[in-house]
């Protein structure tokens, strides 16, 4: 029997009702795969965090504490920054350790661990914060270039293969919103990723299937902010704007705590 047979009803129904009807049907499947759109969250009580490049585990510090507060298990991971198979082994490693449904959530960079390693069984939802958010297999670097580039680019310094930021510019457009003491201080342990990290492109988007949630830096000088938009309204997320820079997470720790425990399905 062939696939069309397969369609066909068992009741009579003319020609052009049954196209109409295949036809429709299409069009459903069609809007039904682009995301994971209104989803509700499950209830979770482990949240597992990943950092982006020019950072480590600790930049998630000022959210951890109050997602402990909230009485959730959180945990940060340290992402090599070597390629991204690696990186995404890292964050799997510590998913699997998780007793139950868990929230994971990317900045920056680590929204391609986010989108690829978050099809991981105890994976409940997805918070992405000023992410990368790629569709399975897509060219991120080719998306990106159709926004205007945003201003950190031109900060990125290279010795052989490792790359940081440099210090002018992780100050101002990394950093702009926070002290500059403290974001000294950021800068000082900034961890340098390998060119390999960035020529990685997703197998999978876990967006797709599980429900999303996105933070939208609106002064961000890392990542266009109408890039942030587009990719949060592809994926369907429940998204937020956040008046911080790249790094919102630290400078609006609260509203970035309040998305991740909505994802979490805790109240409010």
């Amino acid at each position: 029997m062939s696939s069309q047979d397969d369609l066909r009803p068992s009741y009579p129904i003319n020609r052009r009702a049954f196209v109409s009807m295949v036809a429709a049907g299409a069009a459903s499947t069609l809007i039904q795969g682009t995301a994971a759109v209104a989803q509700p969250a499950p209830k979770a009580r482990n949240v597992v965090l990943v950092h982006g490049l020019f950072a480590d585990g600790s930049c998630w510090s000022e959210v951890i504490a109050r997602l402990q507060a909230a009485g959730l298990n959180a945990t940060a991971v340290q992402n090599p920054l070597t390629t991204l198979p690696e990186a995404v082994a890292s964050a799997e490693k510590v998913l699997a350790r998780q007793n139950g449904p868990t929230v994971l959530v990317g900045h920056s960079f680590s929204g391609m661990i986010v989108t690829e390693g978050g099809v991981h069984p105890n994976v409940s939802a997805l918070v992405y914060v000023a992410a990368r958010a790629p569709d399975a297999g897509e060219d991120y670097t080719t998306l990106a270039k159709t926004y205007p580039t945003p201003p950190a680019t031109a900060g990125i310094l290279f010795d052989g293969d490792e790359g940081r930021l440099s210090e002018e510019s992780f100050l101002r457009d990394f950093a702009g919103d926070l002290p500059e003491a403290k974001a000294k201080v950021l800068y000082a342990v900034q961890q340098p990723f390998q060119k390999a990290l960035l020529t990685g492109k997703t197998t999978h988007a876990a967006w797709r299937s599980k429900p999303s949630y996105y933070a939208v830096s609106t002064e961000d000088r890392t990542i266009n902010p109408d890039l942030e938009r587009f990719m949060a309204k592809r994926m369907g997320a429940k998204t937020i704007e956040v008046k911080a820079s790249h790094l919102s997470l630290i400078s609006q720790p609260d509203a970035i705590t309040q998305l991740i425990l909505e994802a979490a399905g805790q109240p409010a």
